[in-house]
């Protein structure tokens, strides 16, 4: 890890050296991404499948380092599945998402995904009037709204309460006699998303623990026979103690025994998994451009800002970050600096929002010195509101993957 490190601060100190104003860049390890990804997809145990979500990070060179490495990619609209197809004619996809046009329908049904997750029962009314035209059955699964006792609560909560997503547990058997009359459209099983930025692996697994305990009681109840269940994504990135992360290990570990016992044999669990894949691979890199104080703070006011970089913002977190400093100090005047004190590190924009860490503890940071803010990977710059003020976007590199000879001695 220390030596992935090394090399994205080497390539930003380059990239530093080589621009003619103060730097505002993002980096991505895709090295360090197809290890994390690797050791992901390789402790699933037997019955369990990997599915990239790709609304955390759609950049090709992301897909095509994650494509060999994942059962397929999770798309949630028409766009992403043009995006995907483009690129990747074969690859399994699957199709998640509220409000999906007719359009959007038409061009799963097209171009083959391997399965869709409908919303609601008018959901599956229109894709049904879709297929027909194609005469051929369209695999769906049905995503559920499912209130569970003493469910954990996290910071991000998309079901188990009154949402927009899913469709409610209520209107199963209605949804379930729809579908006995229509054989166009095949139950291929449930999906259940009902909360992200879980970072505790026990809670994790007594969450799915209770979705697989659901879905066998309505197959007894209904007499279905699915073939999946897909049990979302939901694992989260902490960023507020980098050092405390979801501990896999466990989690992997306490999949085969939740399976054997679920009573579901043969149905495979499927996860789509984006933040937790990506989020680590990337970096956002922000030059110091002003240190000033006022009113007892410390402000560090970088190249950049939310409009490139939202994640702190809309986490609601003081994001950790690196300084890597840079000698260089153009002019004649003394150089600001702020040692041994809390800084806030805010952007360019002119909003008091545009805040990327708060009151976080430094040694020392100088005009002219580097802001590096890790976990930046996912659900950064591609949810950030890129024109604003039309400020110019950040340059873009990605560092590429190594040979199996490379990566083994720098391992060793």
């Amino acid at each position: 890890m220390e030596l992935r490190l090394a090399k994205v601060f080497a390539s930003i100190r380059a990239a530093q050296i080589a621009a003619g104003e103060p730097l505002c860049a993002y980096v991505y390890d895709l090295e360090g991404l197809r290890r994390h990804a690797a050791h992901v997809a390789g402790s699933l145990p037997a019955g369990c499948e990997l599915f990239y979500a790709i609304k955390a990070n759609s950049d090709l060179p992301i897909l095509q380092t994650l494509a060999p490495l994942v059962h397929g990619f999770e798309v949630s609209s028409g766009g992403e599945l043009a995006w995907v197809r483009e690129n990747f004619a074969d690859v399994p996809v699957i199709f998640s998402g509220p409000g999906k046009l007719d359009s959007e329908l038409d061009a799963a049904v097209g171009l083959g995904v391997d399965c869709l997750h409908v919303e609601s029962l008018n959901e599956l009314q229109r894709l049904a009037a879709i297929v027909k035209p194609w005469s051929k059955t369209q695999g769906v699964l049905l995503r559920i709204n499912l209130a569970l006792d003493k469910l954990v609560e996290t910071s991000l909560m998309m079901g188990g309460k009154p949402t927009p997503f899913g469709i409610p547990a209520q209107q199963l058997p209605e949804c379930l006699a729809w579908l006995r009359d229509h054989p166009e459209i095949r139950l291929c099983g449930f999906h259940f998303h009902l909360l992200s930025h879980q970072l505790d692996a026990q809670a994790h697994l007594q969450l799915l623990d209770a979705y697989l305990n659901q879905a066998l009681q309505w197959c007894e109840q209904y007499r279905l026979a699915i073939e999946q269940i897909n049990v979302g994504g939901g694992i989260g990135v902490n960023y507020r103690q980098p050092d405390r992360q979801f501990d896999w290990k466990t989690f992997s570990g306490g999949l085969p025994a939740l399976m054997e016992k679920s009573g579901l044999s043969g149905v495979r669990m499927r996860f789509e998994l984006g933040r937790y894949i990506t989020a680590a691979c990337g970096y956002y890199a922000m030059q110091i451009i002003d240190i000033k104080r006022s009113y007892g703070k410390t402000f560090v006011v970088g190249r950049g800002g939310s409009h490139h970089f939202r994640t702190p913002y809309a986490q609601g977190h003081s994001h950790p970050f690196h300084v890597l400093p840079v000698d260089a100090w153009p002019y004649a005047f003394p150089r600001p600096e702020a040692s041994n004190e809390r800084i806030s590190v805010v952007g360019q924009l002119c909003t008091p929002k545009d805040l990327l860490a708060s009151d976080a503890p430094v040694e020392s940071v100088r005009c002219n010195d580097l802001v590096v803010f890790p976990y930046a990977g996912a659900y950064a710059w591609h949810i950030s509101h890129h024109d604003f003020l039309r400020h110019p976007h950040p340059i873009q590199w990605y560092l590429p993957v190594e040979d199996d000879a490379h990566a083994a001695n720098e391992q060793a």
